[in-house]
Order: C-alpha cells, then sequence, then structure tokens
C-alpha cells in the first residue's frame, strides 16, 4: 500500500509514518519545516524528505491513500493535487480510528498530563504483558515507534488532542476517536485561535466525555472545578474521579504510599502523582489489579520532554518540559520547586504556540513563573511570521506575565550568553516549550 503524508513532521504524523513503514507499507512525505526529534527520526527510516517544502509532482494516481496533517494549510499545493486526483483522504485521527473501530479504546483528553496519562497506561500494559496498540505524541523509553498498529490486540490506547482534525475538518482530534474508556485530566483555556472563548473550549470536551457508552467508564479530574462541574452533567453512568496520590519525597525521590507498601518513583510533581491515578483507574478498567499497576509504574521514567533530565553536574541540573499553556507552565514550575527546594530555580519558557504568541491570550501567563528564582522568556520573530501573526514586542510580554523577575529575549544567541553565565550556587535549569528554542542545544547549557 502507497501512502503519502501531508506535513510528515508533526510529533504524531511521523510516528504514525514510521510504524506503517515498518507494516511494509510505502510511504512518501513532505513538510515545509521539521524539527528534531522527527528529523532525525524520519532521517534514520528513510522517509526524510529530500527538500523542504510541497511538491505536487509527488501525488500520482498509484498513492492509495493520502493522510494530512494539521500543520498543513486549506490551500496546501499537495492537497489541491489530491483532489485532483481523487485520491483518498485522511486526517491522521480518521486513519487511527479505522485501524481501531473494533477494539477497546482508550482515549486522554485534557489541558494538561494527556501526554504522559497515555505513555503511563502504554507502559503498565506492557510491562504486564497486555498487547496493545497505541497513539501518543512522545517518545518513551523502551518504545521505537510511538503508534502501534496490528491486527491482533484488542486495545488501542489513544493520545487525544483537543485540536483541530485537519485543515478540511474543523472538528476536535479527539471527537474522532469514540472512546470506550474516556479520560480528561483537566481544562485550562488553549488553541484561542480555533476556540475564541473559553465556554466553547470547554464545551469540546463535554461533546467528547458524552461520546463515552453506557458500558464504558468516564475518568477525570476531581481537582479541577471547571471540569468537576462539568463532569456533572456528563451521560455516561460510570464515573470515576480521581485526584494525586498520596506521597510523601525522600531525598529528592518521590514515594507513593499504597497498600502494596512504598512504592519508589522515578518521576516527581504533583501533577504526574494526579496524572498517575488517572492511569491506574483505567489500567483497572481492562483487568490490571493494584499490585500489578504500582509494581509496573515504579519502573515508568516518564516521556521525552515531560520533566525530562538532560543535563547534571554537581552544581546544576537541566531539565526539559512540553510546557507552553499557562497551566502547565505554573505546574511544571512548581514541580520543581517542591522537589528541588534548596537549588536555585531559573525557568526558560519559550513561546512558540499560536496561543502563547497572541497578544490578547499573553495575559494568562500572569503570575505563572513567580515561583523561579529567575523567569526567562523566549520567542522568536520567524515563528510569529510562519504562524502569520502581528509581531510582539518584549514590552508587551513583560506587561502580560507580571513578574519582577521577567528577562524576554528575540535573539537565540543573547539567550544562550545569558545560560553561559557561570553560578555559584546549586541551580535547576528548567526549559518549557513545544519548540526548539531556535535550535538551541539545551544539553550544553550547564553551569
Amino acid at each position: 500500500m502507497k501512502i503519502h503524508f501531508i506535513a510528515i513532521g508533526g510529533s504524531a504524523m511521523h510516528n504514525l509514518a514510521i510504524a506503517l513503514h515498518l507494516k511494509g507499507y510505502e510511504i512518501t512525505g513532505s513538510d515545509d519545516e521539521i524539527f528534531d526529534p522527527a528529523r532525525s527520526r524520519l532521517d534514520k527510516y528513510g522517509l526524510l524528505p529530500a527538500t523542504i517544502g510541497w511538491f505536487p509532482e509527488k501525488l500520482e494516481p498509484t498513492v492509495d491513500a493520502v493522510i494530512l496533517g494539521m500543520h498543513a494549510r486549506a490551500d496546501n499545493p499537495e492537497l489541491f493535487r489530491a483532489k485532483e486526483l481523487n485520491l483518498k483522504i485522511y486526517s491522521y485521527p480518521e486513519f487511527l480510528y479505522e485501524q481501531s473501530k473494533n477494539k477497546t479504546r482508550i482515549v486522554v483528553s485534557g489541558s494538561h498530563g494527556k501526554t504522559t496519562i497515555t505513555s503511563m497506561i502504554i507502559h503498565v500494559l506492557q510491562q504486564c504483558g497486555i498487547d496493545c496498540d497505541y497513539m501518543v505524541g512522545a517518545q518513551l523509553a523502551g518504545f521505537e515507534v510511538m503508534v502501534k498498529l496490528s491486527n491482533t490486540a484488542s486495545i488501542m490506547v489513544i493520545e487525544g488532542d483537543e485540536y483541530l482534525t485537519s485543515p478540511i475538518d474543523r472538528r476536535p482530534k479527539f471527537h474522532l476517536y469514540q472512546p470506550t474508556i474516556g479520560i480528561i485530566s483537566g481544562i485550562a483555556w488553549d488553541h484561542v485561535n480555533v476556540f475564541p472563548t473559553f465556554d466553547i473550549y470547554v464545551q469540546q470536551f463535554k461533546i467528547f466525555a458524552d461520546m463515552i457508552p453506557d458500558h464504558g467508564r468516564y475518568i477525570y479530574c476531581a481537582d479541577d472545578k471547571v471540569l468537576a462541574e462539568m463532569s456533572k452533567q456528563v451521560q455516561c453512568p460510570h464515573k470515576y474521579p480521581y485526584s494525586i496520590h498520596s506521597h510523601h519525597i525522600v531525598d529528592g525521590v518521590t514515594c507513593l504510599d499504597s497498600a502494596s507498601g512504598v512504592i519508589k518513583l522515578q518521576i516527581f510533581g504533583k501533577h504526574n502523582l494526579a496524572n498517575l491515578n488517572a492511569a491506574r483507574l483505567a489500567c483497572e478498567a481492562v483487568g490490571i489489579n493494584e499490585a500489578q499497576f504500582y509494581q509496573a509504574i515504579a519502573s515508568f521514567k516518564g516521556a521525552s520532554k515531560r520533566l525530562e533530565l538532560v543535563a547534571k553536574t554537581d552544581q546544576c541540573i537541566v531539565y526539559k518540559d512540553f510546557a507552553h499553556s499557562p497551566s502547565k507552565v505554573k505546574a511544571t514550575i512548581a514541580a520543581v520547586r517542591e522537589q528541588f527546594p534548596d537549588h536555585q530555580l531559573t525557568a526558560c519558557l519559550e513561546l512558540h504556540t499560536f496561543s502563547s504568541l497572541s497578544a490578547d491570550f499573553l495575559p494568562e501567563y500572569a503570575g505563572v513563573m513567580d515561583l523561579a528564582d529567575e523567569a526567562l522568556v523566549f520567542f522568536d520573530p520567524h515563528a510569529l511570521a510562519h504562524k502569520k501573526l502581528p509581531a510582539l514586542s518584549v514590552e508587551q510580554i513583560n506587561t502580560a506575565f507580571c513578574c519582577n523577575n521577567l528577562e524576554v529575549f528575540n535573539n537565540v544567541n543573547m539567550l544562550k550568553s545569558r545560560l553561559l553565565q557561570k553560578y555559584t550556587q546549586k541551580r535547576v535549569l528548567l526549559f518549557m516549550s513545544s519548540g526548539n528554542f531556535g535550535d538551541l542545544n539545551i544539553k550544553r547549557i550547564n553551569a
């Protein structure tokens, strides 16, 4: 089968391309920007486009299907060509549903935490010897590809993103998956370019939850006031609220308090301890008991870019995290502050998404970096131009964040110079972004 990917460099798209390549499909693809890790991984499998850009001539009548990524535009020349040839065009959510419609689908949604919860469930199922298909938007230790599609697994675990399905399908992705077991980790306004009000944004999660069948399970975070209120109206009769797991910290190691005894974890942060409880309830729904879950979760090291340790010296520890929305940034900084109370904390945030680069949304970041000893914000004017957004000024960002110790950079070399200064105190450097800080090599930024 011959499949062409339009916007092959996306986090889910490139994993799906590799997964289908490994199944023996003939894969081609294009994109106008491809960053690591997608670039390196596509190159490893011989799937990296030889030239960046769009090339309609790649589309021929022999192509069996086209998978269209959200980061392409509606006027994409390859999309026009596919339509001219009357080729079958899927969004990747449509393609995943077609591959999983006869399986039990665990769909993990929420404004934050969905990648980690999805990864936890997949990890536990693998450790317990239960075969499952999956799609998750980050690399997980022990897994070569973050999409698996088989003819044998009876379960599929899916990270359910609320962003739009494709340039020609304005439905949120997670509305296409039809969950059997649905999880919502929390609701905090995001994607303002497509959900212009908070009420419209919340409604997307209500629609998702009401898709869960009567025989299914609805799992949600009871600590989120907006979500808890919304959940009162959800139709599913089997509701499972969860909260932060009981725990304590010893010498920088987070330990669970459980009926199975003390469970030492390789992850930390209160948000992750809530994520863990969501994963536990989902695993229970497919036959994993508590003892099995705790034994398996102890070896979970986290997903790529989710409080991922990237460098460490005697004086400095460097973490990176995918946090970019206000709630994610605040929770991630709080987690590091709690875990390392005797370290100075330098938090560096890149504004990279449509929401974070929108002047009207910036005030949502007020106070989110207050727990950091040093707060640095970076934005790349190229990202604004690529997204066709109006220019932002350093003054606008300073005003919006309302943070006394904030420094704002729009030049990566100036940011690098600032980060390379030597520190005399023990310090944690925390990098937060859905982008790549202008190709800054953060593994080399240490004291």
